[in-house]
């Protein structure tokens, strides 16, 4: 798959992800804009049913007191009545119409409205009608309300109990005063002599409360996607990675097999020449050439396939005492034979006393030849290689450190994946499958060390192992 498909793809997603996301937050607003319209009407709502009450209240007291008898402020008078027309003075259906008007009535009414609201309302029955419109209406977080006496600007009581006057400034309840709900009292009055004002502390509490469960279920299922589109980038990317470095290894594979066939058929077309036939010295010297490729390709053979039991995790460790310092000194003049000829050293360091931990002898041979293997490769220049050792905590620590082309931050991540190879430019000198350094890694793990890569562009590297002194049962 190309860079450019994978881009397309991901444009894709991410814009149905974006939409999706836009989308669900615009369902949720709207759920919001609806349930606070429907909190607002419902509280609305209790507070014009509790003015009602208030007024209801107020008229029954006026009509026992007429029945009881009051005309005139005197208990026992007679009730005169009067007509007052009202309408337009035609003949006709909607001509107008009269009625009759009760003096004493208006009188009374009259009283009941200059008396003060302090004593035009009950509290305790305004509390508890309250409380019971409030259970009615299904809202149970706290309303704070209170009484609002429009003649002396003042709250006359909060949440049914009576303030004093100094405690009824209104600057000591802002809140009520700049509530959401106000509802007017005895609103058939010329002047409106007071309201309910009120309003909620827990209103965006209970706004949002019924949109938790679709918001939590919302995001969960954006998180899903996410985590899904992450995954499945990853997924993309990592195999185009492990593409790219098998396509590599099947050119480094090729190359490698490709040289020692090609020598090996010369040296065959050489013996069977007859010039060559007849001089046995010669034919002496082309059949070593012939076994050392030979020799060559077995070795390639052995470490895909070695890689291949440790990938089928067929890995058997033949655990003995094995002395580091004596692995390190073989290693050393083995890849001296190779270093020496560049012009290049090998020095060592081995302070470890004791050397003995418990491992196999054969893996960990191949794992110091690797990393001595691995320093000579990537130094261009005469390699310079140190190899340390020492006693740690746990166990025997072996630092092989050289002075090559060192590596980036990019590649000390990678650089222990199978198949991959630290990039040199245009520079194809550098052989090898990208097998070494992973097994170095698989070797250690199984002998439950650990390994460290310390390295600088253009400086060298640095690989510290530590194997522990005894495997674990």
């Amino acid at each position: 798959m190309s860079k450019k498909s994978i881009y397309l793809i991901i444009g894709l997603i991410l814009t149905s992800i974006v939409g999706l996301i836009i989308l669900q937050l615009r369902l949720i607003q709207t759920g919001l804009e609806v349930n606070k319209e429907r909190y607002d009407r419902a509280v609305q709502s209790v507070l014009k049913q509790v003015a009602d009450e208030v007024e209801d209240n107020e008229e029954a007291e006026i009509n026992l007191t007429l029945n009881n008898g009051y005309a005139g402020g005197v208990p026992g008078g007679s009730t005169v009545y009067g007509e007052v027309y009202i309408g337009k003075p035609t003949s006709g259906l909607l001509s107008g119409r009269t009625i009759r008007t009760y003096p004493n009535s208006l009188r009374l009414r009259a009283q009941f409205a200059n008396r003060n609201l302090e004593e035009r309302i009950d509290r305790e029955a305004i509390q508890k009608k309250m409380i019971k419109e409030l259970k009615n209406a299904g809202i149970e977080d706290e309303l704070e309300y209170g009484i609002y006496d429009t003649r002396q600007q003042r709250f006359i009581s909060r949440n049914g109990r009576l303030l004093s006057v100094a405690g009824s400034d209104t600057s000591r309840h802002e809140d009520l005063m700049h509530g959401d709900y106000v509802v007017s009292l005895f609103d058939n009055d010329p002047s409106i002599p007071g309201e309910i004002r009120a309003y909620s502390p827990d209103k965006d509490s209970v706004v949002y409360s019924s949109l938790y469960g679709n918001f939590a279920i919302s995001l969960l299922f954006v998180l899903i996607i996410l985590g899904c589109f992450v995954y499945t980038i990853y997924v993309i990317l990592r195999q185009k990675k492990v593409s790219e470095m098998k396509t590599d290894f099947i050119n480094n594979m090729t190359h490698e097999f490709k040289t020692p066939i090609a020598t090996i058929s010369l040296a065959t077309d050489s013996i069977v020449s007859p010039r060559v036939s007849n001089d046995p010295e010669k034919v002496q010297r082309f059949a070593r050439i012939i076994k050392q490729e030979n020799k060559r390709m077995n070795d390639q053979v052995e470490k895909v396939l070695q890689m291949a039991k440790l990938d089928k995790s067929r890995l058997n460790l033949n655990l003995t005492a094995v002395d580091l310092n004596a692995v390190v000194q073989s290693a050393v003049e083995y890849i001296c034979l190779q270093v020496e000829p560049r012009g290049g050293t090998v020095t060592t360091d081995l302070a470890a006393e004791p050397s003995v931990v418990e491992g196999d002898m054969t893996h960990l041979s191949s794992l110091i030849n690797n990393l001595l293997d691995n320093a000579n490769k990537y130094s261009p220049d005469p390699p310079e290689i140190r190899v340390c050792t020492r006693n740690v905590a746990r166990g025997v620590e072996v630092n092989v450190t050289d002075q090559g082309l060192g590596m980036s931050r990019e590649a000390r991540k990678n650089i222990f994946d199978r198949f991959y190879r630290v990039h040199t430019g245009d520079r194809h000198d550098v052989k090898g499958f990208g097998l070494g350094l992973s097994y170095v890694k698989t070797i250690t793990e199984v002998h439950n060390g650990t390994i460290e890569v310390k390295s600088e562009l253009g400086k060298g590297s640095s690989f510290i192992v530590t194997f522990p002194y005894r495997q674990p049962d």
